[in-house]
C-alpha cells in the first residue's frame, strides 16, 4: 500500500509530481521574496567569497562582484538545500551507495576509472559554470523561472539547452565511445 510517507522512500519520483512541486516552489519564491529561483549566481558568489578569503577582501572591489554582492543569501541556501536534500533523499530511499562513482553507461563506453569520471565531471562543471555566467543565467534561472515569466530569451535558452544536451549525449556516447 502506498502512503504519503512511503513516497519519500522511493528512489525515483514521477517527473509530473516533481514538475508540479517545482512550479509550486517557483510560485512561492515569487510570492515570498519577489525573486525567481536561480542558482548559478550562488556559485559565482561562492567563488568571490573564497577569493576574498585568499586575497584579504580584494574581490569585493571587482565590478562583477559588486554587481552580484558577495553574501550568503536565500539562493545560496537553496543550493545548500538541494545538495543536502539530495543526500537525505538518497539515504532515506536506500539508493545511496558509497564508492559508486562510475555509472554503468559511462563504464561501458569509457571504462570504470573513477578518476577519469571525476575529471570529466569537473571539467564539464567548469564549462557549464562559465556558460551560465556568460548567458546570465542557468537552467533553473532561464529554464524554470524565465520560461514561467514567458521571457523570450529564456524560452530560446531552454530550447538550446535541450538541443545542446542531445547533441552532446550523441557525441559522447555514439561518436567518441
Amino acid at each position: 500500500m502506498t502512503t504519503i510517507a512511503s513516497i519519500f522512500t522511493e528512489p525515483y519520483w514521477s517527473p509530473y509530481a516533481v514538475g508540479i512541486g517545482i512550479g509550486i516552489l517557483s510560485w512561492l519564491s515569487f510570492l515570498i521574496s519577489g525573486k525567481p529561483i536561480a542558482t548559478s549566481t550562488s556559485f559565482a558568489q561562492t567563488g568571490g567569497m573564497i577569493e576574498n578569503i585568499i586575497t584579504g577582501g580584494k574581490a569585493d572591489k571587482r565590478p562583477y562582484y559588486k554587481k552580484i554582492k558577495l553574501k550568503i543569501n536565500w539562493q545560496w541556501m537553496l543550493v545548500v538545500g538541494v545538495v543536502l536534500g539530495s543526500f537525505l533523499s538518497a539515504i532515506i530511499s536506500g539508493d545511496f551507495q558509497v564508492g559508486v562513482w562510475v555509472p554503468s553507461l559511462w563504464a561501458s563506453a569509457f571504462g570504470d576509472s573513477a578518476l577519469l569520471r571525476v575529471f570529466v565531471a569537473v571539467v564539464g562543471g567548469v564549462i557549464l559554470g562559465f556558460g551560465a555566467r556568460f548567458g546570465d543565467g542557468c537552467t533553473s534561472g532561464h529554464g524554470i523561472s524565465g520560461t514561467l515569466q514567458l521571457a523570450v530569451s529564456s524560452w530560446v535558452s531552454a530550447i538550446l539547452f535541450f538541443i545542446g544536451g542531445i547533441i552532446t549525449a550523441h557525441v559522447i556516447y555514439f561518436v567518441i565511445a
